[in-house]
C-alpha cells in the first residue's frame, strides 16, 4: 500500500540574526519555543548579502563536538581549515559535510580572492546530531563539489532536485551520512509540482528560500524565509505558485536526550562540561596560521 501524501502541520517564520563574525542569516529554529526538530539542531539560511571589497565576514575560530555541520554554498565563496589540519575552498553549489565527533576547532572565512573583490554571499548551514553512541568518533569531512552532487530533472524540465543527502528518481547522492538523513534543493518553475517519496519513520520539512510554494495534501502556503513541518506518512508534496526553491530536510528522530551549549551538542550536562573543559585546556587543538 502507498503512504498518502503528508499534510503540513505547521509554519514557522524565520527570525534574522547575525552569526560568526556578523554575518546576517535568517533561522526557522532553534528560536523561542522550538529548540531542535530531532535530529537537525539548526538551519540557518545565510544571506543573500552583498559585500563591498575587504568588507566580507564570516565565521572566525570555534570548536564543536557531538554533532555534524553541513555547509551548502549557493554563491560567493568560502575557505576553511580545522585543527586537524584539513583545509578546503567551497564554490557555488558545492557542499561540506563534517562530522565535528569528538571535537575540532574550525573556522569558515571569505575566501581571498572574494574577500578581496566583494560580491554576492549565499548558502546554508544545517547542524544534524549524532547518536549518543557517536558523538565522541573521530572528525571527518566530506567536501562534495558541485558536479559530483546529482541532480533529478522532471520530464518537462519545470522541476529539478539536487540530491544531497538521500535518493529520489533513482539519484542517490554521494555524501554518506551517519544519521539517516534526506536532504535536497528543488527549483520549481511557476505551476510546477514534485511528489517526494520520504520513509514513513523520517522526520520531513521543506524550508522556502525563494517564491511562493504550496506544501503537502493539505496545501498549505509558504513564503520566502518559512517552514513547511509535516505530519507522518509517505510523499512530500511541492506546487509552486511562482517560480521559487526549497530545500527538504527529512530525519529519523533519535529520541534521545539534548543537551547543549554554543557549539557543543551533547546528551548531559556533565558531557558539556567535560567539553568546555577540554575546549578551554586545548585538548580540541588550534588551527595553524
Amino acid at each position: 500500500m502507498t503512504p498518502i501524501a503528508r499534510n503540513v502541520t505547521r509554519v514557522i517564520d524565520s527570525v534574522s540574526t547575525l552569526e560568526g563574525g556578523g554575518f546576517p542569516v535568517r533561522r526557522p529554529f532553534p528560536v523561542a519555543g522550538l529548540s531542535h526538530i530531532d535530529p537537525f539542531l539548526l538551519l540557518d539560511h545565510l544571506g543573500p548579502v552583498t559585500w563591498a571589497p575587504r568588507q566580507a565576514i564570516g565565521a572566525p575560530a570555534h570548536p564543536h563536538r557531538g554533532f555534524e555541520t553541513v555547509t551548502y554554498l549557493l554563491e560567493g565563496a568560502m575557505q576553511h581549515k580545522d585543527s586537524a589540519g584539513h583545509q578546503g575552498k567551497l564554490t557555488p553549489g558545492d557542499v561540506q559535510w563534517m562530522t565535528a565527533g569528538a571535537g575540532v576547532v574550525h573556522s569558515e572565512m571569505p575566501e581571498s580572492r572574494f574577500y578581496e573583490t566583494g560580491g554576492v554571499m549565499h548558502g546554508f548551514q544545517i547542524w544534524v546530531n549524532l547518536p549518543a553512541r557517536e558523538k565522541m568518533i573521530a572528525p571527518r569531512y566530506q567536501e562534495i563539489p558541485a558536479a559530483q552532487i546529482p541532480e533529478w530533472r522532471s520530464d518537462d524540465g519545470a522541476a529539478t532536485l539536487r540530491v544531497i543527502a538521500g535518493e529520489h528518481g533513482g539519484k542517490r547522492a554521494v555524501i554518506a551520512t551517519r544519521t539517516p538523513i534526506m536532504l535536497m534543493h528543488a527549483k520549481l518553475m511557476a505551476g510546477a509540482n514534485v511528489s517526494i517519496q520520504v520513509p514513513a519513520e523520517m522526520r520531513a520539512m521543506c524550508y522556502v528560500i525563494d517564491g511562493a510554494l504550496a506544501f503537502g495534501a493539505n496545501r498549505e502556503r509558504g513564503n520566502a524565509g518559512q517552514l513547511a513541518l509535516f505530519d507522518a506518512g509517505g510523499s512530500v508534496e511541492a506546487q509552486a505558485i511562482s517560480a521559487g526553491q526549497f530545500l527538504l530536510l527529512a530525519g529519523q528522530p533519535l529520541n534521545e536526550p539534548v543537551a547543549r551549549y554554543g557549539p557543543f551538542v551533547m546528551n548531559t550536562h556533565t558531557e558539556i562540561r567535560q567539553a568546555i573543559a577540554d575546549y578551554s585546556e586545548g585538548r580540541l587543538g588550534t588551527i595553524a596560521a
